[in-house]
């Protein structure tokens, strides 16, 4: 699969519809470079046996829409409608991944499944290798990533555009991606907090972490640590004088992703609780079948989950799915970074409300069984911060929720960390198998 590093630059993509002298051709140099950035980790390897057989089966193609409206990212709108779209039903907005296309997002992630099961529109936004050399979505571009422009304002118009084409309700308007599309969720989500109610970033990184290239890889590893009152700011400083309400954001990340490291979820999280005024430990814990994935939920005084995280066991960079015709199965891993693992779309469609059930806050926070292990990771000082579970200062390394001191940062000093509260991590002194 072709691919280039910011060293050795591929030939020129072609040109599609200007998008502005100058602005253009820095579009093109960035995106040239950047064609390794995100979703494409494992790319750059042969699929694994698995993944050849587990084809999905044949899918019903998506409907291209043409003409909807200002489309200043030069992006292509595709919507997946259910034979009976009921009127004012609710809309999710779902971004691929890097090499991907909307088609092949549609057929392995599952969102169609549950938009025929519960009734409603799913728009699949597409970018091309014009914009991008590896078909990522620019969320590091200033001339994407912001309000009223490039791919973020094309986007905002497809569902304007299904508002008044399908009749869609404005107010429950949500949107998903994985990786490139994760992080341009997160973009949507702060650039246009009044369009959508509810976000789901599938490894994914916190918005104003990227402003260019160089500062895109720093984001995707090691990943960046901020304060959770300074990633708030930069939500708050993506529509000055916005006061909320503020959309619901879920968070998925896999413990093993190389690509996108798992500190990205930490710190999704630290800017989205902040926003939401919340503290960052969680107020409810779960696991969810069927792999014991690990759901942190944060509440607000209403009791609604404001922010939840989840934190799926035992794989790596792409989005969770489970083949199957079960009511919680989903997906397909006929392609790379489509993983065999847990419904994520089943999971997503519940948090944004969509599929009938009662989103009254329990009576009784639940938690984790009694008899479910802590998780433990035994790993030299420099893999922990590039894992997400310590961060660095000084030349010393410090476990993340606990702020232990762990040492020297760098591969020789190792340690046995135990997490627990997800997101809280100790010095194992023994309790760890």
């Amino acid at each position: 699969m072709p691919y280039v590093t910011p060293s050795h630059p591929a030939p020129a993509a072609r040109t599609g519809r200007p998008r502005g002298g100058g602005g253009r051709l820095r579009r093109l140099v960035a995106a040239l470079a950047a064609a390794v950035t995100l979703a494409t980790g494992a790319a750059l390897v042969a699929p694994t046996t698995e993944a050849r057989a587990a084809v999905p089966p044949a899918a019903a193609a998506l409907e291209r829409v043409t003409n909807f409206g200002a489309n200043p990212g030069a992006l292509t709108m595709y919507v997946h409608r259910p034979a009976a779209l009921p009127a004012n039903a609710p809309v999710v907005v779902a971004l691929h991944g890097c090499t991907q296309s909307a088609q092949l997002y549609a057929d392995n992630s599952g969102l169609n499944t549950f938009a025929d099961r519960h009734g409603f529109l799913v728009v699949y936004a597409e970018t091309t290798t014009a914009n991008n050399a590896n078909k990522c979505f620019n969320w590091f571009q200033t001339g994407d990533n912001r309000r009223g422009q490039g791919e973020a304002a094309s986007i905002r118009q497809m569902v304007a555009h299904a508002t008044s084409a399908y009749g869609t309700d404005p107010a429950r308007a949500q949107v998903t991606g994985l990786s490139a599309g994760g992080a341009m969720t997160s973009v949507l989500l702060a650039a246009y907090p009044e369009v959508f109610a509810a976000g789901a970033v599938v490894a994914g990184i916190p918005y104003g972490c990227g402003v260019d290239v160089i500062s895109a890889f720093g984001c995707m590893s090691p990943g960046v640590d901020r304060t959770p009152a300074a990633w708030a700011q930069a939500v708050r400083d993506a529509h000055p004088g916005y006061a909320g309400p503020w959309p619901r954001v879920a968070i998925w990340h896999g413990d093993n992703d190389p690509t996108v490291v798992p500190r990205n979820a930490d710190e999704l999280r630290d800017q989205w609780t902040a926003v939401h005024g919340l503290g960052q430990t969680p107020d409810r814990t779960s696991t969810l079948a069927p792999n014991n994935t690990r759901r942190s939920e944060y509440v607000t005084a209403d009791g609604r989950t404001a922010v939840e995280v989840n934190r799926v066991p035992g794989i790596g960079h792409g989005t969770p799915v489970a083949p199957g015709t079960g009511p919680q199965q989903c997906g397909a891993t006929g392609t790379q970074h489509f993983i065999a693992s847990i419904c994520s779309s089943y999971w997503i469609t519940r948090f944004f409300g969509l599929d009938g059930t009662v989103t009254d806050p329990p009576t009784e926070p639940p938690v984790d069984p009694p008899t479910e292990p802590a998780a433990c990771w035994t790993a030299s000082n420099y893999e922990h911060v590039r894992a997400g579970r310590a961060t660095t200062t000084g030349g010393y390394a410090y476990a993340k929720g606990s702020g232990q001191n762990l040492g020297l940062y760098n591969t020789f000093v190792t340690h046995t960390l135990k997490e627990t509260p997800p997101g809280h991590y100790t010095i194992a002194t023994g309790s760890c198998p």
